[in-house]
């Protein structure tokens, strides 16, 4: 055994489905992941928060407390990255979990291979902004802010700020994948990026994702600025087009 070699990267699976905690923690097992199982919502909660692994697959409709209510109070405590397992008939604009912070999702059934790429595409994706944040503070601790307006983001910290006028500065926590994207609007305010660049900005080019989970991240980017400033209409919508950022 390597004892140099890195560990394991940790992926926690929260599903009622004993099946599919078998079958998946199996196969993630076979790739050299380690796994660790929970079967409800409030257990995983508890575990998610006091151990945090490098990722989380988690179904949404789990009895006692399903998917969305334990991302919501993880999003409290933990930037942790967040998979979501959704049933078929789930609205992906509103059931997904995009809406609340997760950072992909994949439709039930699914095939294992697809999950386990997902998997990989997100740890490369919080890898790469580590390596980010980590080279950024090595060059120059201090660092130095994008600041476009009132919108103020700082790579090397992985924070954001907006100034909601009379004085009030406010922080908004995003995801890697949230950051990603404003990031890719706020470089060229004013110009257009079509749906297609936003995910090759946030997504690897070898993972299939659909439209629509762009305009989820859309919204969530939104409503995250509204509760700081509740006037906040940086973010356009050019439909048919795509999005730009607009700066005020």
């Amino acid at each position: 055994m390597d004892n140099d070699a890195p560990p394991s990267p940790t992926v926690a699976l929260v599903d009622d489905d004993r099946n599919i905690l078998t079958s998946v923690s199996i196969a993630l097992q076979a790739e050299g992941f380690a796994v660790r199982l929970y079967s409800d919502g409030d257990t995983a909660l508890k575990a998610l928060i006091e151990n945090q692994p490098d990722l989380v697959v988690l179904d949404i409709k789990m009895p006692r407390m399903d998917g969305m209510e334990v991302l919501r109070r993880l999003r409290e405590k933990s930037q942790v990255p967040v998979i979501f397992l959704t049933s078929k008939d789930t609205e992906i604009d509103e059931a997904l979990g995009l809406a609340m912070g997760a950072d992909d999702y994949i439709g039930k059934p699914f095939s294992q291979r697809l999950l386990i790429e997902r998997i990989r595409a997100v740890l490369r994706r919080t890898a790469n902004r580590r390596v980010a944040i980590d080279a950024a503070e090595a060059e120059a601790p201090a660092g130095d802010p994008i600041v476009r307006g009132r919108l103020t983001m700082d790579p090397a910290r992985h924070r954001v700020f907006w100034d909601a006028g009379e004085g009030r500065r406010g922080d908004v926590a995003l995801t890697v994948t949230e950051f990603m994207i404003l990031e890719t609007l706020a470089a060229r305010p004013g110009f257009v990026k079509s749906r297609d660049q936003l995910m090759d900005a946030a997504y690897s080019h070898d993972v299939y994702v659909d439209d629509r989970t762009i305009d989820s991240h859309i919204k969530r980017l939104r409503k995250k600025f509204r509760a700081v400033d509740h006037q906040f209409k940086a973010i356009e919508t050019l439909y048919g087009v795509g999005y730009r950022f607009n700066e005020e």
